[in-house]
């Protein structure tokens, strides 16, 4: 009884900006196969589709939301002075769409994973007013102006946990992990914005190596670095593209071992 875990299955969902979209095409193959998560981790864009899985919406409907959508109707260009992007019109949009208001008021236990930009350390949320805590979670430095919380300043919780599944390892029997953004060395535009996502890129895929072992089940579509970060009306294809590895990865595990866990 001692080593009785708290919850069955959860799920780790990592950061990746646009391809996060992808996290709700995996997520719909996993449901179809019964495997249901009783809590969510996620970070960044794993925040985001995990925030409208948890708060009751079907992974498939979650699209209905952003359709119509541009990048720029989510964010407003400011004069850089912490950033270029402020995220206020995406709280507003997360408050407008979200029937939970509080973490705690959602259908599911979920973690959201930020970075405490003042002190330098990870944080991770598990009650408190919902939709300003899954922005800072998205929170890329630079690109957008850090989000306030009280007296503090948070960013990407991907600068220290790409793909939380930590956050949840020892509370669950078994784990399956969404990394969204695996290490792909691809061809790349010599410019400003391209190196520096190439970089942060970089730096985030560097610290899931470790949370990628940990898992029980691991799926990591790599059919996504083609599509622009602000490619918001790719949703629906983006989606398709992690629905369609999931399922190959699943039947690939149930014909190979006839079960599709470690």
């Amino acid at each position: 009884m001692a080593n009785e875990k708290k919850y069955n299955i959860g799920y780790a969902l990592s950061g990746g900006f646009i391809k996060g979209f992808a996290h709700l095409g995996v997520m719909q193959a996993l449901l179809e196969h019964d495997i249901r998560p009783d809590i969510i981790s996620g970070v960044s864009a794993g925040a985001l589709a995990g925030v409208f899985y948890a708060d009751g919406n079907e992974p498939y409907k979650v699209l209905d939301f952003f359709s119509g959508h541009k990048f720029f109707d989510l964010t407003k260009f400011i004069i850089p002075k912490m950033g270029l992007f402020d995220l206020q019109e995406f709280i507003d949009f997360l408050e407008s769409n979200l029937k939970a208001k509080n973490i705690e008021d959602l259908q599911l236990p979920f973690i959201i994973t930020a970075t405490d930009l003042d002190k330098g350390r990870m944080v991770h949320f598990n009650q408190g007013p919902l939709a300003e805590r899954v922005a800072a979670s998205c929170c890329m430095p630079v690109l957008f102006s850090p989000v306030k919380i009280g007296d503090t300043f948070y960013v990407d919780g991907g600068l220290f946990m790409n793909l939380p599944v930590s956050t949840i390892r020892k509370e669950c029997e078994k784990v399956v992990a969404i990394n969204v953004n695996p290490l792909i060395a691809k061809e790349y535009k010599k410019n400003i914005l391209a190196i520096a996502f190439r970089s942060y890129n970089f730096m985030f895929q560097a610290n899931t190596m470790n949370d990628r072992k940990k898992a029980d089940l691991l799926i990591e579509p790599y059919n996504l670095h083609d599509y622009s970060n602000t490619e918001l009306d790719k949703a629906k294809e983006i989606f398709t593209q992690g629905y369609n590895v999931a399922i190959d990865v699943l039947h690939g595990r149930l014909e190979e071992s006839g079960k599709v866990w470690k």
